[in-house]
């Protein structure tokens, strides 16, 4: 497995990194995702995600890495917990923190990230949300200073104000979700360029869209899924048509795209178990996209470069939804 610089930090990633939200009760039993982990690390991945909000990932991957001898950097976020949450009150941060040291046997954490500080209503972090003061910018920096968190980051989802964070220049790591893939392009416009101009590690989450990349839905797309705009379905039939045409599968053409930009450190699998961790792994090895690809993929993103209005946020491919709160 390749590795990559994570940004300004000094530290080395592997492409292929190990997302933690299906590392919990949300994605598989526990032997089932000790498997898919412990195998992450034989195949050279040496990063893990995690958060207090992904079910008991945190408790999973605490018993899992406990005694590995082999090298790995670990990042997790503050946010959801304790209950109620105070995201402006010093000792729910620390809670919050102490917690996860304790449930991951650490002494230290690699990178914590604030989790979602850029969509409205999901945590008040800020005291003043012009230049992004609050106390969780204290405890990051006390915490840093003392040898407990190595480095700071940012969990967002955002296309357009978590950039206005991002270019506070505080920040050592950006982790972006569900707006940089195959079809959704989003995070090229603002995102990318102001980490970049930081000097930020970027770690892409979410790289084959909730799903909606990690299989074809042939039938749907063609024939079925009201809720599917009209440019949108068009766009998955030119995909599907273009991927019959270069004999590459959708997840291998999703995490290759990803990682054909040269800027991202890293791209997270939701892998839920040791197969899908293998084939991952076996994609990414095959390196960037030729040029020549990478071309007719742009243009079949252009056809649809903003999210139609009513599109749902995670495409329910595969279930039922007839609108807005209406999916089962």
């Amino acid at each position: 497995m390749k590795t990559r610089p994570l940004g300004r930090t000094g530290l080395k990633v592997s492409e292929l990194g190990l997302g933690g939200l299906f590392i919990s009760s949300y994605g598989s039993e526990f032997q089932q995702a000790r498997g898919a982990t412990l195998r992450a690390l034989e195949l050279g991945v040496n990063y893990i995600d995690t958060a207090p909000g992904y079910g008991n990932s945190e408790v999973v991957l605490g018993q899992v890495l406990d005694g590995v001898a082999a090298p790995y950097i670990l990042s997790t976020k503050l946010g959801g917990r304790p209950q109620p949450f105070k995201p402006q009150d010093r000792d729910s941060l620390m809670v919050s923190v102490e917690e996860s040291l304790r449930i991951l046997k650490r002494d230290h954490i690699d990178i914590l990230m604030i989790h979602e500080p850029d969509r409205p209503g999901q945590y008040n972090w800020w005291s003043d949300p012009v230049h992004f003061d609050g106390p969780v910018m204290d405890v990051l920096a006390d915490l840093k200073h003392q040898g407990v968190i190595h480095f700071i980051g940012l969990g967002g989802t955002t296309a357009y104000e978590l950039p206005h964070i991002i270019n506070t220049g505080r920040f050592d790591v950006v982790l972006t979700a569900f707006n940089y893939s195959l079809l959704w392009r989003e995070a090229e416009r603002e995102v990318l360029p102001a980490a970049v101009k930081q000097g930020m590690g970027i770690i892409v989450g979410s790289p084959l869209q909730q799903g909606a990349l990690a299989r074809r839905y042939d039938l749907e797309v063609r024939s079925g899924a009201r809720w599917l705009s009209s440019p949108r379905r068009n766009q998955f039939i030119a995909l599907y048509d273009f991927l019959d045409e270069v004999g590459i599968p959708l997840p291998e053409m999703g995490l290759r795209f990803v990682l054909s930009n040269a800027s991202v450190s890293c791209a997270l699998m939701g892998a839920r178990s040791r197969e899908e961790v293998e084939q991952n792994v076996a994609a990414v090895e095959k390196g960037p996209l030729p040029n020549d690809v990478l071309v007719r993929l742009n243009e079949i993103a252009d056809m649809v470069p903003f999210r139609p209005f009513e599109e749902p946020f995670g495409l329910p491919f595969s279930r039922d939804y007839w609108g807005p709160g209406m999916a089962r």
